[in-house]
């Protein structure tokens, strides 16, 4: 699947697909469609009777083989996956913890795979995704392949963050920026898959439709708006029960929505506008005439430390607890 915003980017592609490099990588914000973009890619290149616009047909061997996830000049390496096998069999995927690294099991695995003749005489192409999810080792695997290709191998990685790759690995690769769409663009797109309200999730995602639509639930609306309702008036906030009643929760879910709210706040002392929390406006208005942009600040790093570890073993309760207190204090008088 690709995007409205995408087509830009996608006819470019397409033009050149008789002469690609050996990498491509796409970039931009997360929650923009990259990924999907990416796998369309594949398909494309995979499919026996693309279309004139580059479009898979969607009904060869190759695009059913690509849509069931067995196309065997495919290989994909996510965080969520990973290998297995016994002495005597084949290599398997299992479930892996989202948002945890790519070893470097995982690069060392594709040697086989691009040395082999591809199943078609075509590409065969390495999808990796997030790229930047890649701990040393892995990136460091990679490099070495990236520097010496294998002919006939189309290496596509996918990153939110450009920054954390290696400078070495992104001057080996093709950088391809993919675009966000206007905010115009993000609001139709929403109201065409059936999402009310586009305007409210559109301003809590960052203007990330894809996010966007992935916050359009009604469960978890409610639990941001009790939380959020909760932190509004501080005076009368209480830690301990707060986070006694978020036990089990997921705490980089709570932290994200603090950010956002200490993000409004700050932008409501520096520029008189919120970007995040709309539908809390008076609330944060009233909160942002009294926070001092000191504590807002010292706080927004302590929320920044805090996400860096949300994915370790963390007794979640006690860290809620000592950062409700540490938010609580903002807009007391010194």
């Amino acid at each position: 699947m690709r995007y409205p915003w995408q087509t830009v980017a996608w006819n470019h592609l397409i033009a050149r697909r008789g002469s690609l490099p050996h990498s491509l990588l796409f970039h931009g914000r997360k929650g923009i469609g990259k990924l999907d973009f990416a796998y369309a890619f594949a398909q494309s290149l995979l499919c026996r009777e693309p279309a004139a616009d580059g479009t898979a047909c969607g009904q060869c061997p190759a695009c059913n083989w690509f849509t069931q996830g067995s196309h065997p000049d495919l290989w994909v390496i996510d965080p969520e996956r990973e290998t297995e096998a016994g002495e005597d069999e084949e290599a398997k995927p299992v479930e892996k913890k989202a948002g945890g690294p790519i070893k470097v099991e995982a690069i060392r695995e594709l040697a086989d795979f691009v040395n082999l003749s591809s199943h078609q005489s075509g590409l065969r192409i390495v999808l990796i995704h997030p790229a930047e999810a890649m701990n040393v080792q892995a990136a460091n695997a990679l490099l070495k392949t990236l520097e010496e290709p294998t002919p006939g191998t189309l290496f596509l990685l996918v990153t939110h963050q450009l920054q954390h790759l290696l400078p070495t690995i992104r001057s080996r690769c093709q950088k391809l920026p993919l675009p966000s769409p206007s905010r115009e663009q993000a609001a139709e797109w929403l109201a065409a898959q059936g999402i009310p309200d586009a305007a409210l999730y559109l301003a809590q995602a960052g203007y990330a439709p894809l996010a966007a639509a992935q916050l359009a639930d009604e469960e978890g609306q409610g639990r941001r708006r009790s939380f959020l309702e909760a932190i509004s008036v501080p005076a009368k906030l209480d830690p301990i029960g707060l986070a006694e009643s978020l036990k089990g929760a997921d705490l980089g879910e709570v932290v994200n929505w603090l950010q956002k709210w200490i993000y409004d706040l700050m932008s409501l002392r520096l520029a008189g506008c919120l970007r995040y929390q709309t539908d809390f406006d008076g609330a944060l208005r009233t909160l942002a005439n009294k926070a001092r942009m000191a504590e807002l600040l010292a706080f927004h790093r302590e929320l920044t430390a805090v996400r860096r570890t949300v994915g370790h073993p963390l007794n979640s309760q006690l860290v809620l607890e000592q950062l409700l207190f540490s938010y609580r204090n903002l807009t007391r008088a010194p």
